[in-house]
């Protein structure tokens, strides 16, 4: 653990940026104005009790790890090994930050969700937080964690906009049928074409029926929900036959997508 003074502390969080997580560092919050307030504390005191108290003996994947909040609590209920991945190198000096100074061994890598087959491992618990509606290709994306980096449960989170209803949806409809395509409770994945909250990486905001049939479409079982956006997650077998699957991109040469949470 770093012996850094909270005057040192403060200007060394300043110089790395601004945090969109807001991180205790021994007294110095790195986020005190955030618009959500204490995020994502916030958030996380209202399902911290659907994840395990002790995560001794398991290994966690952190994807679109942002300023480390996450892995910083997965690494202080005893995980063996908390591996974050992010795109943005402010993002990653921010965590790695975090973690020297709350005294956490946890290994940060630049990888894209889409290059996950580069790790070549699973991991006992995959948090997928606040990514989904950053990203042009959502689905891939779980399909990727699936096909690569799932091993058990898997913990998501996405903005939702939308219903909040979800309503039963037949296996199948004829050509004809269209009614059910305008219920609150249908699946629906909103598109953004250009921005939204003033941030144009907001590609996507899928109602709560979208959400979970996404989940389920790329061989997730819901065992939890518990929190509005929060759903904790378990690894089966595909309902139909793989999706669009690639192993890995370049490591290099490449453009891709972040996370903002």
């Amino acid at each position: 653990m770093t012996r850094l003074t909270a005057d040192q502390i403060r200007a060394r969080a300043a110089a790395l940026g601004e945090w969109f997580h807001n991180i205790d560092l021994n007294g110095v919050k790195t986020a005190p104005d955030h618009f959500l307030h204490d995020y994502p504390n916030v958030k996380w005191r209202l399902f911290a009790h659907a994840v395990p108290e002790d995560l001794s003996g398991r290994t966690v994947l952190d994807i679109g790890c942002n300023g480390g909040f996450y892995s910083i609590e997965m690494k202080r209920r005893g995980a063996d090994r908390v591996v974050g991945i992010d795109f943005d190198d402010r993002y990653l000096a921010q965590a790695r930050f975090a973690a020297e100074v709350t005294g956490q061994n946890i290994e940060f890598r630049k990888l894209s969700v889409y290059d996950l087959a580069l790790l070549g491992e699973r991991f006992d618990i995959v948090l997928f937080m606040g990514v989904l509606y950053h990203l042009r290709h959502p689905l891939l994306a779980l399909d990727l964690i699936h096909e690569h980096a799932a091993g058990d449960l898997m913990i998501f989170q996405s903005m939702q906009r939308g219903s909040q209803e979800v309503e039963p949806v037949n296996a199948d409809y004829d050509f004809f049928e269209q009614e059910h395509f305008d219920a609150p409770g249908y699946p629906k994945l909103h598109f953004i074409e250009h921005q939204y909250a003033r941030d144009w990486t907001n590609w996507w905001a899928p109602n709560a029926a979208c959400a979970e049939a996404m989940l389920r479409s790329a061989g997730f079982r819901i065992l939890e929900h518990p929190e509005r956006e929060v759903y904790v997650c378990r690894r089966v077998e595909r309902p139909t036959e793989a999706g669009a699957v690639y192993p890995a991109s370049p490591p290099h040469g490449h453009v891709s997508e972040g996370s903002r949470e």
